[in-house]
């Protein structure tokens, strides 16, 4: 088995497109595409306009799409435009969300289903 990695995003990078990862992934750039990853870290001043699905993320800056996530933790720098699917869920006092929140998953589309079972 392979050992635990994780990919970073810089904050002087902006990437234009979706991007899939098998591992986690630190963003501090700005992200205009949707985001499918195990694990999601993203720094205060990133910004990610799309979709994101994650078995767990921990978010920081702006997003303005939907989010499907297993655990997730709202940080209090936080701004989050779009509806929010979760199975746990932690928001710091401060944070921002307009959108609906729902409590469990169902798959955004047949093709991509998020397995949480991993």
């Amino acid at each position: 088995m392979a050992a635990t990695t994780f990919s970073v995003l810089g904050a002087d990078l902006a990437v234009k497109g979706d991007i899939t990862a098998s591992a986690e992934l630190h963003i501090d750039g700005h992200v205009e595409g949707d985001i499918t990853c195990s694990g999601l870290v993203q720094g205060e001043a990133s910004a990610i306009h799309g979709a994101i699905r994650a078995q767990t993320a921990r978010l920081a800056g702006t997003v303005r799409g939907g989010i499907e996530v297993g655990q997730l933790v709202v940080l209090k720098t936080a701004r989050i435009h779009g509806d929010v699917k979760y199975d746990a869920l932690t928001i710091e006092q401060g944070a921002h969300i307009d959108g609906r929140l729902s409590h469990g998953l169902e798959p955004i589309d047949s093709e991509t289903p998020l397995d949480l079972a991993n």
